[in-house]
């Protein structure tokens, strides 16, 4: 029996890897294509994330089976439970992805960011790809390192948030009503998509530690 409900547990970490890996895909495509105007590739973002959503429901129904079946208690409950936090969390990731993907194809053909905004989504973009190979790589191997990056990576990607606002109300700013708008949505969607990353890095630091106050910034 023990062998079959560590198989499960397996199974659990397979799922929100999965998940991670998609969601990392998500982010890089939903990004270039906000970055060329590439509907297909946007439409491509929007479509995918149906995957991931079926992923979570699944990852979360063997979560509640195993705590229904097994009743586990100490790690095994930290496990389950974590897996249950993590998957809503990754599942959030996906959908912020889509969200950025959703603002291209609305604004198609043309661009959804004017020109002054570019460069600083291309820093945003940048940030968010940083955040997703770290939580792909986390869950692989449950390096506390990686969660510390994590953390520090969304430092970045909040103060790249905060510079949109210097950016649109800046005396210069020359973006239509809609483009400032789009740019401070936008902004917002690749913020929280760090801010999830976090949630999954201190999920992580927590299996390791059994600390639910452990931080893992430097």
């Amino acid at each position: 029996m023990r062998a079959i409900f560590e198989q499960e547990l397996g199974q659990v970490g397979e799922g929100l890897l999965q998940m991670a890996r998609q969601v990392q895909a998500a982010v890089r495509d939903a990004s270039t294509a906000l970055e060329t105007a590439d509907l297909q590739l946007a439409e491509q973002v929007i479509a995918a994330d149906d995957a991931i959503d079926t992923i979570e429901r699944e990852l979360d129904e063997r979560c509640v089976t195993l705590l229904a079946r097994q009743q586990p208690v100490a790690t095994d409950l930290r496990v389950i439970v974590s897996g249950l936090r993590m998957s809503a969390s990754i599942e959030r990731m996906g959908d912020l992805a889509r969200h950025i993907a959703q603002v291209t194809r609305m604004r198609y053909p043309e661009h959804a960011l004017p020109d002054q905004a570019r460069e600083l989504f291309a820093e945003l973009a940048t940030a968010a790809n940083g955040v997703a190979a770290n939580v792909v790589a986390l869950l692989e191997n449950h390096d506390l390192e990686l969660a510390a990056a994590i953390e520090r990576e969304d430092d970045v990607l909040d103060t790249l948030h905060q510079r949109t606002f210097t950016t649109t109300l800046a005396d210069n700013w020359t973006g239509s009503v809609p483009q400032t708008v789009d740019v401070t949505l936008l902004a917002r969607f690749y913020e929280r998509f760090g801010d999830h990353a976090v949630s999954v890095a201190q999920r992580i630091s927590y299996l390791v530690t059994g600390d639910l106050d452990v931080t893992t910034s430097d």
